[in-house]
Order: C-alpha cells, then sequence, then structure tokens
C-alpha cells in the first residue's frame, strides 16, 4: 500500500502541471456546458384538464415541449405535416409520460387551405385551447414557395403561424387564461421586414429570409399581445437558443466540406439539447409568474431586450396588415 502511495505521490510531483491543466480544462469545459444549457424551467405548474396545441411537435424542441405537456397532464395536440413521424412521436410521448390524451392532427403551414381546415377541425373537436405554441419553423431554404406562391420562410415561419393564431383566437378567448407562445429567433436582431419585396423576389437570400421571418415573429407577438389586452389571452415570444435540431438540414449541406469536417465537431459544444432548448418555450407557456404579462420577448427563462427593430410599434402594425392581406383576413 505504502509503495503504490509513494508511486501515486511521484506520478503527480512529476505532472503536476499537466494535471493542472487537464483540471482547469475539465472544469472549463464544464462551465461552458452550464453556460451552454441556459436557464430551466422550474415551475411546477400541473395542466390537468387543459388543452395545449403545439406546431411542429414531432421532432427537436416541439416534441420536447409537448412530452413536458404531457407529463403536466394536458391534453396535448401534435399539429404536424408529416403524419407518420408525428404518430411515432406521439405514441413515445404516452409511453414515456404515461399520459394517452396525446393527439395527432395534419396542418401544413406552407398551405392556407390546410391551415383554414385544421383550424376549423380544432373549433369543431375542441371544447377549450389553453396554450397555443407557434413552433415550427424552416430556416434557409433555397428560394422555395408556398402552396399560395408566397416565399417559404416567410411564409411557414410567419404567414401561416398567422393565419392558425387569429382562427384560433375566439376558441382561446372563451378558455382564459390562455397564452399564445411565439418560437423565434436570436436571428431576428439582424432582421428586417422588406415590405416593398415581402417575399424577396429581387435579391433572395436565405439567411436574410430567415432573419426577415424570425423579427416577424417578435412583431407579430408585440401586436398581437396589444390587440388582446385585457381579454386575458397572454402573448411571449421567445429565442429558445442554438440547439441541435433537423433545423439546420437545409444549410449545413451548403457549408464548405472543411467546415463541416474541422468546424462542426467543435460547434456541437456550444449547441442546447431539445431539452434544454424547449426549456423557455414551456417557460412561457406555463410558469405562473408570466401569467400578467404580455407582448415581452424571453430567452433563458427571462424576459430579454429585443432588437430594435422589433420594438417598433408602427412596423407592426404595418406587418399586421399586410399579413391579413395576404392571408385573406383583411
Amino acid at each position: 500500500m505504502e509503495k503504490h502511495m509513494g508511486e501515486l505521490k511521484v506520478f503527480v510531483e512529476n505532472h503536476a502541471v499537466a494535471l493542472t491543466v487537464a483540471f482547469v480544462a475539465g472544469a472549463s469545459a464544464l462551465a461552458l456546458r452550464r453556460w451552454v444549457a441556459g436557464g430551466t424551467c422550474r415551475s411546477k405548474a400541473r395542466l390537468d384538464g387543459k388543452t395545449v396545441l403545439i406546431t411542429g411537435a414531432n421532432t427537436g424542441i416541439g416534441k420536447e415541449t409537448a412530452l413536458d405537456m404531457a407529463h403536466r397532464g394536458a391534453r396535448v395536440i401534435l399539429a404536424c405535416r408529416d403524419l407518420t413521424r408525428a404518430r411515432i412521436a406521439a405514441d413515445d410521448i404516452r409511453q414515456k409520460s404515461g399520459n394517452g390524451n396525446v393527439v395527432v392532427k395534419k396542418l401544413d403551414l406552407a398551405s392556407l387551405r390546410s391551415v383554414r381546415d385544421f383550424s376549423k377541425d380544432i373549433q369543431e373537436s375542441e371544447e377549450r385551447l389553453d396554450i397555443l405554441i407557434n413552433n415550427a419553423g424552416i430556416m434557409r431554404c433555397p428560394k422555395w414557395q408556398t402552396v399560395e406562391g408566397f416565399e417559404m420562410q416567410f411564409g411557414v415561419n410567419h404567414l401561416g403561424h398567422f393565419l392558425l393564431t387569429n382562427s384560433l383566437l375566439d376558441l382561446m378567448k372563451k378558455s382564459t387564461p390562455s397564452r399564445i407562445v411565439v418560437v423565434s429567433s436570436l436571428a431576428h436582431e439582424s432582421g428586417e421586414i422588406s415590405f416593398d419585396d415581402i417575399n424577396l423576389d429581387n435579391d433572395y437570400c436565405p439567411r436574410r429570409s430567415y432573419q426577415q421571418s424570425k423579427l416577424a415573429n417578435v412583431l407579430f407577438a408585440r401586436e398581437l399581445a396589444a390587440r388582446l389586452q385585457g381579454t386575458g389571452v397572454t402573448v411571449y415570444s421567445l429565442h429558445p437558443g442554438v440547439i441541435r435540431t433537423e433545423l439546420g438540414r437545409y444549410y449545413i449541406p451548403t457549408l464548405p466540406l472543411w467546415k463541416r469536417i474541422l468546424v462542426k465537431p467543435l460547434v456541437m459544444l456550444f449547441l442546447k439539447t431539445p431539452w434544454e432548448g424547449a426549456q423557455t418555450t414551456i417557460y412561457c407557456a406555463v410558469d405562473e409568474s408570466v401569467a400578467n404579462q404580455s407582448g415581452l420577448y424571453y430567452s433563458d427563462c427571462a424576459p430579454k431586450q429585443p432588437a430594435p427593430q422589433a420594438l417598433d410599434d408602427a412596423a407592426a402594425k404595418k406587418l399586421w396588415d399586410i399579413s391579413a392581406s395576404m392571408v385573406g383576413l383583411a
């Protein structure tokens, strides 16, 4: 025993610098990982008897959000384009949560007809809607068009949710207090609304289109909150973080090969897991401390000041009017 202790002492003395560096590096990596993880929703609020609708809930943070809502006892509606994947996700959520009240319904946000059909179904089949989470999105895709001919990212990320939300407002007003949660992104900080070329027909750029759609999310939530003041329906927008999900499916293949080989593994260290990325959405949906707040923007389970252009009330109203005209609500 004494021999082994002596050998250990000699090893430590001979490798003191290397061991110190390893310890500091390990502690730094742990601290960095905790920083990346961000805030966590601590609320224990139950949702028994309440109904939650989540778009794009078959994968990523949408699925993690749905699982959390199911754990809290809610009736959870997964509104998804791919029914096969949605049904697989629903089965997994039922099994993990022990909540059998998880429903799958077809919704294609790239088709206004699909949004209208879906909304009509919800209005006719559901007695209440307590929480609406506009989670689905598409990022940096090629210049594609929705069924109605709108630019895809603006059409799916903003217009589809704009029509969906407005179509379900009456049901949500009957279910008060109720909440609308709009998943935006830090990308809104570099965004601008091209009011003169809303579909970016003259100069399409996947990155700029995504930034525009995410800014539209924050402006929509701000204007919606103002319009719903006093109704008992509150509105929240948020940045979930940079997350390991399928959202980058169109962006990553465009990177040079050397970046995909060398940079991607390093970048992965700075990405949240889907569970971590869902925490701010969950916080906005259930936390008691924000029950009487509306129209604010959140990140890491705390209020955050959005970009100046996201606080422009005139732009928010203008965007609302244009959006209403585009989806046929004007």
